[in-house]
């Protein structure tokens, strides 16, 4: 029996985006069991508490149509990524990329990470042209602005926006 490709998808989702769930969608095509690793990171003072986020991936994760039976497990972290990967046996990390300046970034991250463990790949995965624009943290600085942000986050994580911003109308 073939053991199952466990891979973990990281990031801070503060909030969530149409373009992270994007992601997460398309990385279970490559994995057979796709665990999303929500990372504390406190150094990018987040909008939402490592609880909240996590509710909101669980919720947006449970509302995609998963047909292809991969399992989505949703977990919070706060240590190395390396150490989160083996804890859980996988064995690739999945990281998105909308542009150029991502790539430079996440191609020294995944180096560095290859040098600490060379038994987990990266894989990266093009945004879809009509989520290369969206990023977190042009979503809260919108929302923090008033503005609507309807058109990058779900109806669900946009509740969860105005309750902490007010009403963008």
């Amino acid at each position: 029996m073939v053991e199952p490709r466990i891979g973990i998808y990281p990031g801070t989702f503060d909030p969530v985006t149409n373009g992270h769930l994007d992601i997460i969608s398309r990385a279970t095509r490559v994995v057979d069991h796709l665990i999303v690793g929500v990372a504390e990171n406190p150094g990018k003072d987040p909008m939402f508490v490592v609880d909240e986020r996590v509710t909101m991936v669980r919720e947006e994760v449970a509302a995609m149509t998963n047909g292809d039976g991969t399992a989505i497990e949703v977990v919070p972290f706060g240590n190395l990524l390396m150490n989160f990967v083996v804890e859980h046996d996988a064995a690739v990390i999945i990281r998105g990329l909308r542009a150029v300046s991502d790539f430079e970034y996440e191609f020294q991250m995944a180096g560095m990470n290859r040098r600490i463990n060379p038994m987990v790949e990266t894989v990266f995965l093009m945004a879809s042209d009509r989520h290369q624009l969206i990023a977190s943290r042009l979503v809260k600085e919108v929302a923090r602005l008033g503005g609507d942000v309807g058109h990058f986050v779900s109806p669900r994580v946009k509740a969860r926006i105005v309750e902490k911003f007010g009403n963008p109308d």
